[in-house]
């Protein structure tokens, strides 16, 4: 029998319009800390943004997203934050912020596969 792992994931979400409160869910971040594994998956859908806010600056969002990935990862192209250890780095890309690129808040589960749950997830919350 497999064991299962306590994990922790968020929906990353675009808002355009904060005033309005609306968001497009675009892509899973997970933490698994037993099996040092933090990973997202990004998407966005470029039309269903456009319908919610036709100002956006859609080249500036998926950069954004992007610098998550690379934060994930621990990547050079993610800054400072890229620098710290897993823990840290997942804590950081979930801090409740006000701006066109958030989280939701955190939610536990328990895996047996965190690349597996991450993109059950993304197909749940995201596609």
């Amino acid at each position: 029998m497999q064991e299962s792992y306590l994990f922790e994931y968020a929906v990353i979400r675009v808002v355009p319009r904060i005033e309005r409160e609306e968001f497009l869910n675009a892509g899973v971040i997970l933490y698994c800390a037993k099996k040092k594994f933090l990973e997202c998956i990004c998407m966005l859908d470029e039309e269903r943004l456009q319908a919610f806010s036709g100002d956006v600056d859609i080249e500036e969002i998926k950069e954004h997203l992007r610098s998550l990935g690379y934060i994930c990862q621990g990547i050079a192209k993610g800054g400072a934050i890229a620098k710290l250890d897993m823990a840290s780095r997942f804590r950081w890309l979930t801090a409740t912020r006000s701006t066109v690129v958030q989280a939701s808040k955190v939610h536990p589960g328990l895996c047996k596969d965190p690349a597996e749950t991450l993109g059950r997830l993304f197909n749940q919350l995201v596609l």
